[in-house]
C-alpha cells in the first residue's frame, strides 16, 4: 500500500506539473484565477485514487460499448424522423446535460436530451451518428470537455480535445446540422467536500479550452454558447449558489443556463449552413 500511495502521489504531482506546463502554450486568459484556492498534495492524491477506482468500474463498458450506444439506442429508434416543419434540437453532452430536465426548463420545446454522465468528447464521437445525425436535427447543442480535462477515459492534451470538437462539427455540417458549441462551465473546489470532482479540472485549463472554443466558433461562423461568463465568480470558480457539489449546476445554475441556451438555439436556427 505504501508503494501504491507513493506512486499515486508522484502521479498527482506530475499531473499538476504537466497542467502548468500546458498552460504556457496558450495566451493568458482574461479571467484571472490567481486567487483561486489550490489543491493540497493530499487532495490531489485522493482525487487520483478516486478517479482510478471509478475507471476500474467502467472496464466492462470500455471493452464492450465504449460510446455507450445502448443508452439511447432504443429511444433513438422509437423517435423516428422529424415531423414536417419540425426543427428538432438535440442536446449532446455529459452529466451536466444528462441531469438537466429539458422539459422543465424548456417547456413545450421538445428538446431531445442525449447526455451521458462521465463521457468525454472521444465517446461522444463514437455515438455522434446514432444519437445526433440519425435523428436529423436542425441544431445540435454540444456541451463537453470537462471530463476530458479530468482524464475520465485517459490522459488527453487540449489539442486532442479540440480535434474531437472539430470532427463533431465537420460531421454535423456534412449532414446539414447547425452547431452550437457551449463553453465549459466553471467548477468550484473551495469546499473540502467538493474537491473530489474539481481537483483534476484546473480552472486555467477550463479557461484555455473555452477561449479556443470561442475563437473556433468565430472563425467557423458557429454559435458560441457562453455559460462560463454568467456562472463564474471573481476567482475563476463557479458561483457557489449555482452548484451543490462544485461541478454540476444546481436548479439555480440551470435557471441561469436555460435562457442562454434558448437564445443560442434561436440564433443557430436563423443561421444558414
Amino acid at each position: 500500500m505504501k508503494s501504491l500511495a507513493f506512486s499515486l502521489a508522484v502521479g498527482a504531482v506530475l499531473w499538476v506539473g504537466c497542467a502548468g506546463a500546458r498552460a504556457q502554450e496558450y495566451p493568458q486568459p482574461n479571467q484571472s484565477t490567481a486567487g483561486a484556492p489550490q489543491a493540497t498534495p493530499l487532495e490531489a492524491m485522493q482525487a487520483v485514487e478516486n478517479l482510478d477506482r471509478w475507471r476500474e468500474t467502467l472496464v466492462p463498458m470500455f471493452m464492450n460499448d465504449y460510446g455507450e450506444l445502448r443508452r439511447y439506442g432504443k429511444a433513438d429508434e422509437a423517435l423516428g424522423d422529424p415531423k414536417p416543419g419540425e426543427q428538432r434540437v438535440v442536446f449532446l453532452g455529459d452529466s451536466i446535460t444528462d441531469i438537466w430536465d429539458l422539459n422543465q426548463y424548456f417547456p413545450g420545446k421538445g428538446y431531445i436530451n442525449r447526455g451521458i454522465s462521465g463521457q468525454t468528447t472521444e465517446q461522444m464521437l463514437v455515438r455522434f451518428r446514432q444519437d445526433v445525425v440519425d435523428l436529423h436535427p436542425a441544431v445540435v447543442v454540444i456541451l463537453a470537455g470537462t471530463n476530458d480535462i479530468a482524464g475520465n477515459t485517459g490522459p488527453e492534451t487540449l489539442e486532442q480535445i479540440e480535434g474531437d470538437f472539430e470532427t463533431m462539427v465537420e460531421v454535423a455540417r456534412a449532414n446539414r446540422i447547425r452547431v452550437v458549441l457551449s463553453s465549459l462551465t466553471p467548477e468550484n473546489g473551495t469546499r473540502a467536500e467538493w474537491t473530489t470532482y474539481t481537483v483534476l479540472r484546473p480552472p486555467e485549463e477550463i479557461v484555455q479550452l473555452n477561449e479556443w472554443l470561442r475563437r473556433y466558433c468565430q472563425e467557423q461562423g458557429l454559435v458560441y454558447l457562453d455559460y462560463y461568463a454568467a456562472m463564474v465568480d471573481g476567482q475563476g470558480r463557479m458561483k457557489p449558489e449555482l452548484t451543490a457539489d462544485g461541478l454540476h449546476p444546481s436548479a439555480a445554475g440551470f435557471a441561469v443556463m436555460a435562457p442562454l441556451a434558448e437564445k443560442a438555439v434561436e440564433q443557430a436556427l436563423r443561421n444558414r449552413e
